[in-house]
């Protein structure tokens, strides 16, 4: 429970003039640490005022969490916020995947710090952080924790405040900017700020569908949260003989080349997501014969194993299966692969003794392709192939700028934006919105298709 004290002194309301409006704020004192609540009106100021004054002539305990009397409290004075963080948790972990269960995990640990009553000083900052984030909000870890994380856990509970705290305007604007910027103090970026603002969005409607709170408090409308853009910056994008000269580099490396030019090769002719190359089989790839005039090959994509770390999977492996993104978990899409691509999946399977049902892309010692692997082959390839300025720059910083540049030279050849969606296994809104600031090379012939409409006829009289 949170204190309570009856040491109330009420003020006379203050009113500001401004420009446009007054704003009347009723002021009061709670052993000796000053409450404000502004108001438009003046009436609704008298009226808060009066409920003040007739709580304390009651003799009602007024709460030093909120302000306010008790009797306006909902039930959040009763629940910790630790212990309604752990169930929240859980009731996630059952609905969602492995990614999402990192995310909110990470996304309570600096909610629950913001709302410690103290700072630890019996343990280091980086210890409790860990242990909110890899045991107290992981439901799969939390019985193995060890002793000295489970000791973390239980001081963080006994010195959590409780829900009353979401009931503070000024303190839920203190969690907001807690959980917005790093631990530098510095503002975090938009998209990390966006992700933890809408995790907590789910928990308030979370806890008022459980009663807990009586209104979801996290401030709506713009402003509340800061843009983010999902285009693709053009910087990033590699051009045909950057991406020559980096697969080339690739294939040359002694260790795995071949086997990780032919993936990077698929992301490039293909588009695919990296989860979704990964756990390709060799049956879902359609090669015609080598004799066949027509080279072009058929890609089948229907499953996709994001590398989301043993700790946040249900059987403990570092992938975790499900179907395409964005769509049901049977869907299927088939994508045409490039005669070139072709030609190296040919060799590839050729060079690795693959059978139908083996995995079309290995590790080393058979099993799933690691992404560290990949990401670590690139990086090096970037740091071998480009200049020191390109290297610094956003070109083809990610192995995901290949799905990239796959989509934006299928999108400037003049493919169909609804035939490129199908490929990519995205909408068009999502696509256009990705990818329509990349689109280049048909200027000229949007010019001519302008011209052609003519111009506005000459009419008599107006010369």
């Amino acid at each position: 429970m949170d204190g309570t004290t009856y040491n109330v002194k009420i003020w006379k309301t203050a009113v500001y003039k401004g420009k446009r409006k007054a704003t009347h704020t009723v002021r009061w004192e709670l052993d000796g640490k000053e409450w404000r609540a502004p108001f438009d009106m003046k009436a609704l100021a008298d009226a808060f005022r009066s409920e003040l004054v007739s709580a304390t002539r009651r003799g009602e305990a007024f709460s030093l969490t909120t302000g306010r009397p008790v009797s306006h409290q909902s039930g959040a004075s009763a629940v910790n916020w630790y212990d309604f963080a752990v169930q929240f948790a859980d009731a996630q972990w059952h609905r969602t995947g492995g990614n999402n269960r990192k995310n909110t995990s990470k996304a309570l640990m600096a909610t629950t710090v913001a709302l410690l009553r103290t700072p630890p000083t019996a343990f280091r900052p980086v210890d409790v952080r860990t242990a909110l984030r890899e045991f107290a909000f992981n439901t799969r870890r939390r019985e193995d924790a060890p002793p000295e994380m489970t000791t973390i856990l239980k001081w963080v509970e006994r010195n959590t405040l409780t829900m009353a705290a979401w009931e503070d305007s000024a303190k839920v604007e203190e969690v907001l900017r807690s959980v917005g910027s790093k631990l530098d103090g510095t503002r975090a970026a938009a998209s990390s700020v966006k992700r933890n603002r809408r995790i907590l969005n789910v928990a308030m409607e979370y806890a008022v569908k459980h009663r807990i709170l009586r209104a979801n408090p996290l401030p709506k409308g713009r402003g509340a949260a800061p843009k983010t853009s999902s285009a693709v910056d053009k910087r990033s994008l590699l051009n045909p003989e950057q991406a020559a000269r980096l697969l080339g580099w690739v294939r040359r490396r002694p260790r795995g080349g071949k086997r990780l030019h032919a993936f990077f090769a698929t992301m490039y002719y293909a588009g695919p997501r990296p989860e979704e190359v990964v756990a390709m089989d060799v049956a879902d790839i359609r090669l015609l014969g080598e004799d066949a005039e027509d080279q072009w090959c058929e890609l089948l994509f229907h499953t996709a194993q994001p590398e989301v770390g043993k700790n946040w999977t249900d059987d403990g492996e570092i992938h975790e299966e499900r179907g395409l993104k964005g769509r049901a978990s049977d869907d299927t899409r088939v994508v045409p692969g490039h005669p070139s691509l072709t030609r190296i999946l040919r060799e590839h399977i050729k060079a690795e003794s693959l059978k139908p049902g083996d995995l079309l892309f290995q590790g080393e010692k058979g099993g799933m392709l690691a992404g560290s692997v990949t990401r670590r082959a690139w990086r090096t390839a970037r740091a071998e192939v480009l200049s020191p300025e390109e290297f610094a720059s956003p070109l083809g910083k990610r192995v995901y700028d290949l799905r990239h540049t796959c989509l934006t030279n299928w999108l400037n050849d003049g493919i169909p934006p609804v035939q490129v969606a199908e490929w990519a296994g995205n909408s068009v809104p999502v696509l256009l919105a990705i990818y329509a600031r990349c689109i280049s090379g048909q200027l000229r012939d949007l010019k001519q298709r302008i011209l052609a409409r003519g111009d506005l006829p000459d009419l008599p009289g107006t010369a």
